[in-house]
C-alpha cells in the first residue's frame, strides 16, 4: 500500500448534494493522494455514484468543497472541472454512437499537462487490442465491453491527473472484467490517481490502496482494504445484501 504523507491531490470536504428535495450526500469527506486508487463502496443507494458526479460537477453540490491541488472546483461546470485535470468514466459509457472508434478517441484529446502522463492513441490500443481492431466501427455497434474500453481510453486521452470510474465491470463477461481491472491498475502505475466505484468487492480490494465505505450518504469507514476486510461487523452492517 502507498504511504501518502504529502498534501492530497484531491480533498473532498463536507460535501452535500440533493436530487430535487431529496438530500443524498450528508457531508462526505475523504482525500485522494497522488498515486492512490480509492474505491467507494456501499450498497445501491448509498451515495457512491452521486459522490463522483458531485465531484465532477454533474450533480451540483449544495455545499462543501472539492479541492484539486488546493483549488476549489465545487460548483464549477463539468467542462471546467475536466479542463482542470479530472476525467470521468460513467457507468452508462455514453460513447458517441454515430462516430467511429477513432473519432471518439479524437474527441477526448486534450493538451498535455505538466507532471502528468501524456497518453497516445497507440497506448490505448496496447491496453485494449480489440478497440484497435474495431477502430473504424461506429461506437454504437460495439459490444458493452468494447464501449467500456473505449470510454476509458477516451477519458485518458484528456491526460487527467485523476480519473473517476463508475462501475466499470457492470454487465461485463468475466474475461473482460479481468482485462479492465488490469488496465486500471496499470493506468495507476503510470501516474494517474483513481476514484473507483465498483460493486465487485474482490476487484475493488485487489486494485485499491484505500477504500471508503458509504452508508446513507455518509462515509462510515475510510482505510485500507485489509482493515475493511478485517472488520466483519462493518461488512455485515454496510455491504451484506
Amino acid at each position: 500500500m502507498n504511504d501518502i504523507t504529502q498534501t492530497p491531490l484531491l480533498s473532498v470536504q463536507d460535501l452535500h448534494a440533493h436530487y430535487g428535495k431529496s438530500h443524498i450526500l450528508h457531508g462526505v469527506t475523504f482525500d485522494v493522494g497522488v498515486g492512490q486508487v480509492v474505491s467507494l463502496l456501499g450498497r445501491n443507494g448509498s451515495g457512491r455514484s452521486t459522490t463522483i458526479k458531485a465531484i465532477m460537477g454533474l450533480v451540483p453540490p449544495t455545499s462543501g468543497k472539492v479541492l484539486l491541488n488546493g483549488r476549489d472546483l465545487a460548483g464549477q461546470s463539468a467542462h471546467s472541472i475536466a479542463r482542470a485535470g479530472l476525467a470521468y468514466v460513467p457507468e452508462e459509457r455514453e460513447v458517441f454512437a454515430n462516430l467511429t472508434v477513432d473519432e471518439n478517441l479524437i474527441m477526448g484529446m486534450q493538451r498535455a499537462r505538466e507532471g502528468v502522463p501524456k497518453w497516445t492513441v497507440e497506448e490505448m490500443f496496447d491496453y485494449f487490442p480489440r478497440i484497435k481492431e474495431r477502430r473504424n466501427t461506429l461506437a454504437g455497434n460495439l459490444s458493452g465491453g468494447e464501449q467500456q474500453m473505449l470510454t476509458i481510453c477516451r477519458s485518458l486521452l484528456g491526460n487527467p491527473r485523476l480519473i473517476l470510474i463508475d462501475e466499470p465491470t457492470e454487465g461485463l463477461a468475466p474475461k473482460i472484467v479481468t482485462v479492465v481491472g488490469e488496465a486500471i491498475q496499470d493506468i495507476n502505475r503510470q501516474g494517474v490517481s483513481v476514484i473507483l466505484v465498483e460493486q465487485k468487492l474482490t476487484i475493488a480490494m485487489k486494485i485499491s490502496t484505500n477504500v471508503c465505505l458509504l452508508g446513507r450518504g455518509q462515509i462510515v469507514f475510510h482505510g485500507t482494504p485489509d482493515e475493511l476486510l478485517g472488520n466483519s461487523q462493518l461488512l455485515k452492517d454496510w455491504l451484506a445484501v
